[in-house]
């Protein structure tokens, strides 16, 4: 088998409401080999693979894949299965699947979910090993390849503090973003409502607390003075002076960097000169200030402050193992270690515990060696501190801290200025006050571990990571969301984002729109080009100051990586036209109506779907939309949207060359038509009902009326507002229309336009990408023709076609009108342009349905031009 196209879906695509895993995958000669035709396949897979047996399939009952199986199913079917077992089996819980034939003999899609992105591409790989393996009935090693995945999980996973806040944030609805892989910095909530972590830390986290922190020597002094117990102690530069300080406190003592974490460098109980100064060595090599203090008697606790209130506190012990009389020290430390619970770093809920320089040191002060056989019962305590970064262990004690104790906590989280803190408190107990015995906090931590909290060696875990999210969004009700408008369709999506983002920004949001041309940031280009993907989804609703997104949605776009977001206030679906209709497995309308609806059935509960009630496909799709339904129509008439308002629905449409709003019994005028200037008076009938689209989304999003109406006449079809889109010139006395028509619906809607437009004679500048079918391409020709006097055709991306086909197409369609224009192929689009207008004279149109639209605009700087708003009235002469 081969894999010819592996990708993630990063949101509702076309397969599925949710992120999933896409695989277009060619199983050759497997394609004559069905499973019914393997000897004993389910019994080889269920042994390898039990719990396939829950699995429903289409069945519809447990087991029931295991009957497709028997009965004969093709071995993509088999991937997409037990690509979701194997991300089961590493522990990820996922379920959806699809796996649909292609257009073409034994390629198909298989999709499934996936929970992590890296896991559910390397699950695919795998699967599809495993299958042929089952196919050929090779052996197959299960346990190397769910090791491989366990890697890949390693790798890539959230560390549990950080999923812990990612987990409360999801069952709040907050949606959260993976802003770097190679560590745990996430944006939670979206534009200007979001929030970001870095682990623990968050972006309230102050500097200076964050620096106290992490000098130990700063945090004992902000402490002392504020009386809360700590060891008396002193920085030391050398050995000499850290042997001054230990004889003048008096042994025992402890040595510690002055800058560190995660007990690194630490040693405790120091009783003589020579332990001192291995301690010393080893603390100083982490920071060449070291501390030595006084050795405070006492049980090791963490204490987490988060937000000012105490949340956890827990009793922590150091790497150590129980003797049973027989094992040796070295045995007992490897038994310990094979506790699945225990893994590298902080993968697990334990540590691996690895025996270093201070656990010899600390082993040999017990009178002990690794050969030494520990009495039953007795304890061997293998590090010096209690961190569960070095194996050790924790037991949940926060139903016994005392009033006392948990006041002290919270004051010392005010005095530090730390959001989130834990605090190391050695204590014979928290049930007493810390006067009543012997206590000193010896350490405060910015960005605390939770793991000791959520998942404790003994005890009741606690919820850490809700208070975390209780604390950035503190308003429960509050998902951290912006509104977000998608708006898609085969021709005018450009125009009625730009116009929609102009509407929101006139009633004073700041906006983030992405489309076909750029991105913008409240008026800003912050980038140029092609941005109608989910990439810019991502982008935008990044950026900390939008209040509210606009975004282009482009088929490409759904079917590449899906829409880039888990859902969206306001869904446009615009039209749906034959284009680009042969990529991606997309070959007829109605395959591609259902590529569309993708942003519809996206719509959150709550939001609304915005409809053409004049396209029967977008009608029909209306099955998959979500939320509430508001039409647009150009005929007012219309009897589905006649229905729809009698049921209290609202719909936008034209009544005496007006918009208007009706509800029910209400109708509320909007503006004239021809106040609109993107509608040229009322001669570009595609832009009417782009802005009765854009009207009703803005009316979903909140805006009033009155704001709409001041919109739509401020909204002009210039390069400024709508760069090529519809926008007129006039040039020494001829007209230039600069368009981006490069589809017949596209051109059949601009040809109304053109017409209305005197002219001496219409001269166009014309093209279509290669990726267009050629029957598309040759009827794109003949409009071309039946619309101009002179067409010259130049040739954009060829995307997979030979120079000159797409060219040559478009050449033939246009040749093949009776009384034909006058047609050119002149191949580069500049000297095409430079072609027409040495072409065009005064009187003349002059149609420019081109990419470079800032070239032609320059191009025209060589002449007297401006911009026109609108046509002339019907049968006025050019001037």
């Amino acid at each position: 088998m081969n894999i010819l196209d592996h990708r993630a879906l990063r949101g509702p695509n076309y397969y599925s409401r949710y992120p999933a895993i896409f695989m277009r995958l060619d199983i050759g000669e497997l394609e004559e080999r069905p499973s019914d035709l393997v000897p004993g396949i389910v019994e080889r897979l269920t042994a390898l693979l039990p719990t396939l047996q829950e699995h429903r399939c289409s069945v519809g009952r447990p087991g029931g894949f295991l009957e497709r199986l028997a009965r004969g199913t093709w071995a993509g079917h088999v991937v997409e299965h037990v690509a979701i077992e194997l991300q089961n089996l590493i522990g990820f819980s996922v379920g959806y699947g699809k796996t649909v034939d292609s257009y073409q003999t034994g390629i198909y899609n298989v999709v499934y979910r996936y929970r992590d992105e890296a896991c559910g591409l390397a699950a695919g790989v795998e699967s599809v090993d495993l299958v042929e393996r089952l196919f050929r009935e090779e052996e197959i090693d299960l346990p190397a390849i769910l090791e491989r995945l366990r890697q890949v999980r390693d790798a890539h996973m959230l560390g549990p503090s950080t999923a812990a806040i990612v987990n409360a944030a999801t069952q709040r609805g907050i949606p959260h973003a993976r802003l770097s892989e190679e560590n745990s910095y996430i944006q939670l909530g979206h534009g200007h409502r979001q929030q970001r972590i870095q682990a623990t830390v968050t972006g309230r986290t102050g500097l200076v607390g964050y620096g106290i922190a992490d000098d130990k020597a700063w945090t004992k002094q902000i402490l002392g003075d504020a009386g809360i117990p700590v060891p008396q102690g002193q920085v030391c530069g050398s050995f000499n002076e850290a042997l001054e300080v230990a004889r003048s406190l008096g042994y025992p003592v402890a040595v510690k960097p002055l800058i560190g974490n995660h007990g690194r460098g630490v040693s405790t109980n120091i009783e003589d000169d020579l332990a001192l100064s291995e301690a010393f060595n080893i603390a100083s090599q982490r920071n060449p200030s070291v501390i030595v203090e006084q050795y405070i008697q006492g049980e090791d606790h963490r204490l987490l402050v988060i937000d000012g209130k105490l949340v956890a506190a827990a009793r922590r012990r150091p790497a150590h193992v129980v003797g049973d009389g027989v094992s040796t020290l070295q045995a007992l430390v490897d038994e310990e270690n094979r506790d699945p619970r225990r893994g590298i770093g902080h993968e697990n809920l334990l540590t691996q515990i690895q025996l270093d320089e201070q656990s010899l040191r600390l082993i040999g002060q017990q009178n002990l060696t690794l050969q030494s056989v520990i009495a039953a019962g007795e304890i061997a305590y293998l590090k010096p501190t209690a961190n569960l970064s070095t194996g050790g262990t924790a037991t949940d004690v926060t139903d016994d801290v005392h009033p006392e104790v948990r006041y002290v906590a919270e004051r010392i989280a005010r005095l530090v200025g730390l959001d989130i803190i834990g605090i190391d408190l050695l204590a014979e107990t928290l049930t007493l006050p810390l006067e009543e015995q012997s206590a000193a906090v010896v350490e405060v931590n910015a960005g605390p571990g939770f793991r000791m909290h959520l998942s404790p060696t003994h005890g009741e875990g606690r919820d850490v990571g809700g208070p975390v999210i209780d604390m950035l969004f503190p308003d429960s009700e509050t998902t951290g969301r912006i509104p977000i408008a998608a708006v898609t369709g085969t021709n005018g999506k450009t125009t009625t984002v730009r116009l929609l983002s102009h509407l929101l920004r006139q009633s004073g949001r700041n906006v983030g729109m992405a489309c076909t041309g750029a991105i913008e940031i409240d008026s800003h280009v912050i980038l140029r080009g092609d941005y109608s993907g989910p990439q810019a989804a991502a982008i935008v609703l990044r950026e900390p100051t939008v209040e509210c997104a606009v975004l282009e949605v482009a088929r490409g776009g759904i079917m590449r990586r899906g829409l880039g977001f888990d859902e969206c206030d306001v869904g446009v679906l615009l039209n749906i036209a034959s284009d680009h209709l042969g990529e991606h497995d997309i070959h007829t309308l109605d395959e591609l109506a259902r590529c569309k609806t993708v942003v519809i059935d996206a719509v959150s509960k709550s939001g609304t779907a915005v409809l053409n009630a004049d396209d029967p496909r977008v009608l029909e799709g209306q099955l998959w939309a979500r939320g509430e339904i508001i039409f647009f129509t150009l005929d007012p008439d219309s009897r589905p949207v006649r229905q729809h308002v009698r049921d209290q629905g609202v719909a936008f449409t034209v009544h005496n060359e007006r918009l208007v709003m009706r509800q029910g019994h209400v109708e509320a005028d909007v503006i004239p038509v021809v106040d609109v200037p993107i509608t040229f008076e009322g001669h570009a009938r595609f832009n009417v009902a782009n802005a009765l689209a854009a009207s009703a989304a803005a009316y979903a999003l909140g805006l009033s009326i009155a704001e709409i109406q001041m919109g739509l006449q401020t909204f002009h079809p210039t390069p400024g507002q709508n760069p090529g889109r519809t926008n007129l010139f006039d040039a020494d006395g001829m007209k230039v229309l600069i368009d981006y028509g490069h589809n017949v619906p596209a051109l059949e809607a601009l040809s109304e336009l053109i017409g209305a437009i005197p002219a001496r004679q219409r001269i166009s500048v014309a093209s279509a990408p290669g990726n267009r079918r050629d029957e598309d391409l040759f009827t794109l020709g003949t409009l071309l023709a039946k619309m101009h006097d002179v067409v010259f055709i130049y040739e954009t991306d060829a995307r997979g076609r030979n120079p000159g086909d797409a060219a040559r197409l478009l050449r033939e369609g246009a040749e093949s009108v009776p009384n034909a224009c006058r047609v050119e192929v002149i191949m580069e689009e500049q000297q095409a342009v430079e072609r027409a207008f040495d072409e065009a004279s005064e009187g003349d149109l002059l149609v420019l349905l081109i990419d470079d639209v800032e070239g032609a605009i320059e191009r025209l700087k060589g002449r007297r031009f401006r911009s026109v708003a609108s046509t002339p009235p019907e049968g006025e002469q050019p001037p």
